[in-house]
């Protein structure tokens, strides 16, 4: 008697190859071995299929794929063992191929032969069909672009049995794209340094394309450090250039560069660089409400707030002392590297000496008596400007004008006034001044001046007591 288990297994191996695979049949299996020319895939047959390294790669010529992944293909030869494509040679394919072939969706290669109305004739095997300009590449393309060259299409219709075929290489274009970017965005993440190539230039910026589609946008904050007016002075359309990758938000599909962060942050050595009392040339690059931005060096921009200006009559006030570009000494108030600030004053020109040093100025202490200008009045008094950053106040009553007097054309906005510095707080911001002080002052001096004027000169006749004493004494024979 025969062994039943050794039965099955020739029945079993009878029923597999009478049911023997035909050229055209699409089939999946599973890949078991990957060498320098070919990969065995398993299909549920005696031996493996054969199928091409060629086919498993990408565009880019890497390997798609992974022992164990599994495959599908269309069978193209049978004769010397089972042989597997992913993609139909267009030249060898049969009709039932080609049927085979809409039906999974498996690319068939044809030749561009010319241009129709509407699109191109393409060759494939013994069939014509017919590829829209719509459907040739995922950009617009001129009529005779493509004529002549051989692709990989997909065939989007199939009637009248192979009469009537209708084909697109777009749709194969834009799935390798899918697929290349979602690889692609593995590798974008904040803080990695791309290639890109520069697709359009916007007001805000410029869109750069980082492969397989994917785009990121360049704002003209992070083109340079540096202010930027025109993101075409940075780069330009068209232009391949490497950039930083800054932030990633996969929710909306955004993706942000950075350009300047490729260099030194110029900030990074202001505290080296930079002192307060330093006197250096700048450039006013925009005059804003508040005061003026002033470059002091590439990426290093300083503000000239407008407290910091002598005051000055007209509907302009301070802003008409300085203009967008124009050169200028200023000298530097304050520094804060955390903040990215510096704020900086205008010299007036008698003042500055020489550039990068700093020029002594009046004292501000209690006593001393200063020239200021008169810089705007309020109910309570008016402010005097003393120094760049340095304003104090005059109270009413430190004015020298009467109860009910005007004090705008006692001292008008702009007017030259002298003050004595009646006191500062521990921070030296508020400064009190007195007006009044020194009309007291100066008439004190004058009283002095005239008494020096009119005392007896020492050993004179003396007074008119003495005089009389003198005449009254008995005469000496």
């Amino acid at each position: 008697m025969s062994d039943p288990s050794e039965d099955f297994a020739a029945m079993f191996e009878a029923s597999v190859q009478a049911k023997r695979l035909e050229q055209g049949e699409l089939v999946e299996g599973r890949i078991v071995a990957i060498g320098p020319e070919v990969a065995l895939v398993d299909v549920g047959r005696k031996g493996e299929a054969e199928m091409d390294i060629a086919e498993l790669k990408n565009a880019g010529g890497e390997l798609e794929v992974a022992v164990g992944d599994l495959v599908q293909g269309m069978v193209v030869s049978t004769s010397g063992g089972l042989k597997l494509s992913r993609k139909l040679a267009g030249a060898a394919a049969s009709d039932r191929q080609l049927e085979a072939a809409f039906r999974s969706g498996l690319p068939v290669e044809g030749k561009v032969e010319r241009a129709v109305k509407g699109g191109y004739e393409v060759r494939i095997g013994r069939r014509r069909a017919f590829c829209p300009f719509s459907q040739i590449d995922v950009r617009g393309a001129g009529t005779s672009t493509h004529e002549g060259h051989v692709y990989q299409f997909r065939i989007i219709e199939y009637k009248e049995e192979g009469a009537n075929i209708v084909v697109s290489r777009r749709a194969l274009l834009e799935e390798e794209q899918r697929v290349n970017a979602a690889k692609l965005r593995n590798k974008i993440v904040p803080g990695a340094v791309m290639t890109g190539r520069v697709t359009s230039l916007r007001e805000f910026g410029a869109f750069v394309d980082l492969g397989a589609g994917v785009q990121g946008l360049l704002h003209v904050s992070d083109m340079a450090w540096s202010r930027v007016a025109d993101p075409a002075e940075i780069v330009k359309a068209g232009e391949e250039i490497k950039v930083k990758v800054l932030r990633v938000d996969e929710e909306k599909q955004k993706i942000s560069l950075g350009l300047k962060q490729l260099s030194g942050d110029p900030w990074s050595r202001v505290g080296e660089v930079y002192k307060v009392g330093q006197r250096l040339p700048g450039r006013v690059t925009r005059v804003a409400q508040f005061g003026a931005f002033v470059e002091l060096d590439p990426g290093i921009e300083a503000l000239a707030h407008a407290s910091t200006f002598e005051p000055a009559g007209g509907s302009k006030g301070w802003s008409a002392q300085v203009a967008a570009g124009m050169m200028a000494t200023f000298e530097i108030l304050s520094i804060d590297p955390e903040q990215k600030r510096i704020g900086v004053a205008l010299v007036p020109e008698g003042w500055a000496r020489a550039e990068g040093v700093a020029e002594a100025r009046p004292g501000i202490v209690p006593g001393a008596r200063l020239k200021g200008k008169v810089e705007r009045h309020e109910n309570f008094g008016m402010f005097v400007y003393l120094a760049p950053g340095r304003t104090g106040v005059i109270p009413l009553s430190e004015t020298g004008i009467a109860k009910g007097g005007d004090l705008k054309r006692a001292f008008p906005v702009g007017a030259d006034v002298e003050v004595v510095v009646l006191e500062i707080d521990p921070s030296g911001r508020r400064i009190r001044l007195s007006a009044k002080a020194v009309t007291e002052a100066r008439e004190a001096e004058e009283v002095r001046e005239w008494m020096e004027q009119n005392a007896p000169p020492a050993g004179g006749p003396g007074t008119l007591a003495d005089k009389l004493r003198a005449a009254l004494k008995p005469q000496e024979k």
